[in-house]
């Protein structure tokens, strides 16, 4: 499945609603914010050039790596609720890069994660991008892995960003990191 960039632009600051399952979860993934492809398929780190999924299996929390091009199925998504995963992202807003959100959107969109995360109250919490962190947070000196502080009353840790664009990490590094937040939280 393939989109035209006017289709895609046609998604431009939609939204993309959370992936949680009825019981709280144990592990919390933190996206930027969706990109435009995301939001076509209504599918968090969904642009085929994404790595999050492959990342998810190889580090094994997934049992294969799930097609995300055309939006997960209902299967697909309970593969990771049943399993204690939920995704979010700090900005609502999907865009064509995260380079389009504004300090304020993410200062703001950091507050709203926290309420999030107060309610659905997680062991573990791991968002994908250390600039972003230190932008949402006021954190300008944020390093990634294990932070020293909570985020409401859950361990953090912060990851690569999946993104293709992330040319500094492979999926196998990937993997690596989150199999770490997955076995914090008591995953694998």
């Amino acid at each position: 499945m393939g989109f035209t960039r006017e289709e895609l632009e046609s998604f431009r600051d939609a939204t993309v609603p959370d992936l949680v399952g009825d019981e709280p979860p144990r592990l919390v993934f933190v996206g930027i914010n969706p990109g435009l492809w995301t939001a076509a398929t209504q599918t968090h780190f969904a642009h085929p050039g994404n790595r999050f999924y492959p990342a998810l299996h190889r580090a094994g929390i997934t049992d294969r790596v799930l097609d995300r091009a055309a939006g997960l199925t209902d299967a697909d998504r309970r593969q990771l609720t049943d399993r204690g995963i939920a995704i979010t992202n700090v900005v609502p807003r999907a865009t064509a890069a995260a380079s389009e959100l504004t300090r304020q959107e993410l200062r703001a969109g950091g507050e709203r994660l926290v309420a999030r995360l107060e309610r659905w109250r997680p062991e573990v919490v791991a968002i994908a991008g250390v600039t972003a962190y230190r932008a949402a947070f006021g954190r300008p000196k944020a390093v990634m892995g294990r932070q020293p502080e909570p985020l409401a009353g859950a361990e953090l840790w912060v990851v690569p960003n999946p993104s293709g664009l992330n040319a500094h990490e492979t999926t196998d590094t990937l993997a690596d990191w989150y199999r770490r937040v997955a076995q914090a939280a008591g995953i694998c």
